[in-house]
């Protein structure tokens, strides 16, 4: 049995595009786009009849713009005779072309190429061509059938389904479609059809099937040929969820398989029939949570003399559907960095990097030998970190041949840094050269590169990259490792916009929410998880909204309508649903709410008691999704239901206020979740409530001491609305801190992944004590949008990126930032450094699009395609405090070296001040924000009215002395 090569390999590694002048002569389009697969692919069984197409424009001279496109396609069925056309598209746009001609046919090839024509009359030259392929798209076209292995039970080997045939003189194409209630690998002659991973993936399988189609014509040559499919339990047999249910969606694996063979004589087609034979592969047992053992003293597929006779079922009643997402695929693969002895003595790899995927073990030994392999996270006290795993034993085994074997454990997927090897048959040094960890993930192309002068921000984009990857397989998961790993709705209801600018997501995305629109029941309700595998539906924010979240930020991301017409409806019945609870008061209160989840202040059994009222976040939850369905029913052009619900939005919106927001933007529930929902959201109605809000949500970050006091609905909205509100300085702050809780707490404990518990390890390095600890958890990293849109300063202000926004978040300990967006239109850039208070940028954008510089201490400027450098002198109040004097207790905290010497002064002075001097004193001063820096050591010590706190008013008093020299004295009324 032969793996085949990976040449997908380098998509771990994937190089930012160079700096590039979009100002030139005009080129010819260039990367080739059918629906959301890679540019450049041959797109094989990968779309419908009407596959949408783009195109991107390198060069063109300055001020061009595209005035019409002719596209010319040549087409015809799979290894028969083809016909050419040319269709002229007028119009600006790149993105998303509808289907110039006829409706394509199943098993028909279209080559196509494009020229544009500019509005001043230029003409390019044809694009290189690409190639789009229908698969199976009528269920007519199957004559197929499914087949099982009978009585092969999930405990028993994987079973292999096996056809020899005979191909015939002349054949001059063949096309293999698959699909599976199993995961699957097939095999022609013992070597690997495809880069496939857990295939068909997982989909909801109640209602529809992905199918895959691969051309095997050059494995075909005429002669005689076996076709082996190996299944395996994956997620339709296997265990799933915390209950470890097992046999969710069926009790018998089955393989339905269709190879056409054409030739002069016409179409052979070889289906998954009754003339199929299954037998024992050398796969013992295999489960996704559980892992796989092997026994290579047996033939990996299985022995001609074990062969018995299929069953044949019924073709599934569930829809079989093109593979429309990139399928998982090795992406990439990592080495140990070394080998740890534990004190326990237990040889343990350390790779360096958590990742999902699985290990390639080579190895020579005694035949009999069982190697066990145990797969972890994280180390605590120098052994293997199991617990968190809770009921998943992510364990492999196999027993050698006694020859050179080679194995990968490919019927299960695990997430780990950390490999535990028993029973290898040589030193650690051999056993480091025998393992390599396969990054297993969905092929989906890299969009984003950042870079700044801080260090530890830098490594926080790469965890939140890594935990995308990880997480990305075919479901957005919440975790890759433990007894759970399912689509929960509210982490990718956050984390949608965050995957978009790291990845081309959008065709994955859209893929699972179409699963998530299935699940809805007529009320509006919405599975918590897709696919659904708890049971039941709810209507509860932020998990329930993901409905309108996500495809929202799909368009936004690409530009693709079709990404909202295969949703709007169940965004409107989810609306109409909330709406149904509110009654006329517009107000979403009571049911069940996850609300804040995750809160730190929240005890670790009971994360969904936050701080943040439910009612209060719901409603704001209500507004917003009201609002998106407006706007997508806008985009398709149904202008009435588009009013309709933007009508609905501004009555929730006015109910919100009412109820919960004061004239001057103070919430009914004081907390920096609820502030940054209205603040980035726009629910604010005057230029007072949003300074108002902006100052208040401000002070509750400073009295945190710039630490995170939001859980999953609020955290990836507070820097965003902190700059939305004016207060930028604070954001940038906030991003810094690294005690815990923060996002650069977990880096600085050695994260490489983003955890789903701000201290899944504590500073003592044990693990959080909690049942939810995982260290891939890819929601507390959707500040990276912030990192992307904000603080290099490219954020998309038109879907698609046709529209550009360049306005950076400058200085607060950044000197420098950059990200490079590999965006639908193409590829844009912004760098700028800071020196002092000059400030040089440069801009590159895309021919097609437009960027509006909004530069500080600049006027506002709109400017088109190529390279753009400006220098500007950035005025003092941007830049925030430095050198200013200290007056207030708020200037105190702002200044961050006088609120380090304060800290440190008060520490240890008392019991008070042992643990967490920090919070302490922003304690003591909650009140005290806009008084007289002076008041702190009294502030912070009651007046003298706790015993024992004299050495703590001497060390602050001595402090605020040189530190804030020219702040008032306290007034007598006020000294306590």
């Amino acid at each position: 049995m032969t793996t085949n090569a990976l040449p997908t390999a380098t998509l771990l590694t994937e190089a930012a595009p160079q700096p590039h002048d979009a100002v030139g002569p005009l080129s010819a389009p260039v990367r080739l786009r059918a629906d959301h697969h890679r540019a450049g692919a041959t797109v094989l069984g990968g779309t419908g009849a009407t596959p949408a197409l783009s195109w991107e424009m390198p060069t063109a001279p300055a001020g061009w713009e595209q005035a019409a496109a002719e596209i010319e396609v040549t087409h015809g069925p799979v290894g028969g005779p083809t016909i050419t056309e040319s269709v002229v598209l007028d119009g600006p746009s790149t993105l998303f072309s509808p289907w110039p001609l006829t409706p394509l046919a199943s098993r028909e090839r279209a080559t196509w190429r494009v020229r544009v024509t500019g509005t001043d009359g230029t003409v390019s030259d044809w694009s290189a061509p690409a190639v789009v392929e229908t698969g199976l798209l009528e269920r007519s076209d199957w004559s197929a059938r499914p087949i099982t292995a009978p009585g092969n039970t999930r405990t028993d080997p994987a079973p292999v389904l096996v056809r020899r045939l005979t191909v015939p003189e002349g054949t001059t194409a063949a096309r293999l479609h698959l699909t599976a209630g199993g995961t699957y690998e097939a095999f022609i002659d013992g070597v690997k059809v495809g880069t496939d991973e857990l295939a068909p993936g997982w989909t909801e399988y109640r209602d529809r099937l992905l199918v895959q189609t691969h051309d095997v014509t050059t494995a075909l040559t005429p002669g005689e040929h076996e076709v082996a499919v190996v299944l395996g339990n994956g997620w339709y047999r296997g265990h799933l969820t915390w209950a470890k249910r097992e046999a969710v969606y069926g009790d018998r694996l089955w393989l339905l398989a269709q190879l056409e063979l054409t030739g002069p004589d016409g179409t052979t087609t070889v289906g998954t029939d009754e003339r199929w034979t299954w037998r024992p592969s050398n796969v013992s047992a295999n489960d996704l949570y559980d892992g796989q053992d092997v026994d290579l003293r047996l033939p990996a597929l299985g022995s001609a003399d074990a062969e018995a006779q299929v069953e044949l079922l019924p073709l599934p009643e569930q829809a079989l559907e093109p593979t429309t997402l990139q399928m998982p695929t090795v992406i990439g693969e990592v080495r140990p960095v070394e080998v740890i002895t534990t004190p326990s003595g237990r040889t343990v790899l350390d790779l360096g990097q958590n990742l999902t995927g699985h290990v390639r073990l080579t190895v020579t030994g005694e035949a009999g030998t069982v190697l066990t392999l145990r797969h972890a996270e994280v180390l605590e006290r120098g052994e293997m970190g199991m617990r968190p795993l809770r009921g998943a034993a992510c364990t492999d085994r196999v027993t050698l041949s006694g020859g050179h074997d080679v194995v990968a454990f490919t019927l299960t997927q695990h997430g780990f840094r950390y490999v535990e090897v028993d029973g290898f048959p040589g030193d650690g040094e051999t056993l480091a050269q025998a393992v390599t960890a396969r990054v297993v993930s969905s092929g989906m192309e890299r969009a984003a590169w950042f870079d700044s002068s801080h260090a530890l921000v830098n490594r926080l984009v790469e965890n939140t990259r890594w935990s995308t990857i990880d997480n990305f397989i075919t479901v957005p998961t919440d975790c890759p490792q433990r007894d759970e790993r399912l689509g929960w709705t509210g982490d990718i209801g956050a984390f949608a916009p965050t995957s978009l600018s790291l990845y081309d997501a959008a065709g994955f995305l859209a893929s699972w929410a179409k699963d998530l629109a299935w699940a809805q029941t007529p009320d509006g309700a919405m599975p918590v998880v897709s696919p659904d595998v708890l049971g039941g539906t709810k209507l509860t924010c932020a998990w329930g909204d993901a409905i309108t979240l996500v495809p929202w930020a799909a368009y936004e991301a690409t530009g693709d309508p079709a990404l909202l017409a295969s949703t709007v409806e169940a965004m409107a019945r989810f609306v109409d649903g909330v709406a149904a609870v509110a009654g006329p008061s517009r107000l979403w209160r009571g049911g069940f709410q996850f609300g804040d989840w995750l809160d730190p202040d929240a005890a670790p059994d009971n994360p969904a008691d936050a701080k943040a009222d439910p009612d209060v976040v719901a409603t704001a939850y209500f507004a917003r999704s009201a609002a998106i369905t407006a706007r997508a029913f806008a985009v398709l052009g149904e202008a009435g239901r588009a009013a309709h619900y933007e009508a609905l939005s501004a009555q929730v919106r006015r109910a919100y206020l009412d109820a919960y927001v004061t004239t001057d933007g103070l919430m009914l529930s004081d907390c920096a979740t609820v502030y940054a929902q209205a603040l980035a959201w726009d629910l604010l109605d005057t230029p007072r409530r949003v300074a108002g809000a902006g100052q208040r949500l401000a002070d509750l970050v400073r009295l945190r001491s710039f630490r995170i006091s939001t859980g999953f609905v609020g955290t990836p909205l507070v820097p965003a609305a902190l700059v939305k509100g004016g207060q930028a300085a604070t954001a940038v702050r906030l991003v810094l801190e690294r005690q815990c809780p923060s996002w650069l707490y977990p880096v600085t404990m050695g994260a490489t992944t983003i955890w789903e518990r701000w201290d899944s390890m504590l500073p003592t390095g044990e693990i959080n004590p909690g049942e939810m600890t995982s260290f891939n958890h890819y929601a507390l990293g959707a500040v990276t949008q912030w990192l992307i849109t904000d603080l290099a300063g490219l954020a998309v202000a038109a879907p698609g990126g046709t529209a550009l926004r360049v306005a950076p978040v400058v200085g607060h300990g950044f000197s420098h930032a950059s990200v490079v967006r590999r965006l639908p239109v193409g590829t844009a850039r912004v760098e700028w450094a800071l020196d002092g208070d000059r400030l040089e940028v440069r801009v590159e954008v895309p021919v097609g699009a437009r960027a509006e510089l909004a530069l500080p201490g600049a006027e506002p400027e709109t400017v088109g395609h190529g390279r753009h450098e400006r220098t500007v002198t950035v005025p003092a109040e941007v830049l925030g405090r430095s050198g200013a004097p200290v007056m207030t207790v708020r200037d105190l905290i702002d200044d961050e070296e006088a609120w380090t010497r304060c800290v440190e002064a008060a520490a240890g002075t008392h019991g008070a001040y042992m643990e967490d001097p920090a919070a302490t004193l922003t304690r003591f001063l909650t009140k005290e924000l806009d008084t007289t820096a002076r008041i702190v050591p009294g502030a912070a010590t009651m007046y003298g009215f706790i015993p024992g706190m004299e050495e703590t008013a001497a060390a602050l008093t001595a402090v605020i002395d040189e530190v804030a020299p020219q702040a008032a004295e306290v007034p007598a009324a006020q000294r306590g």
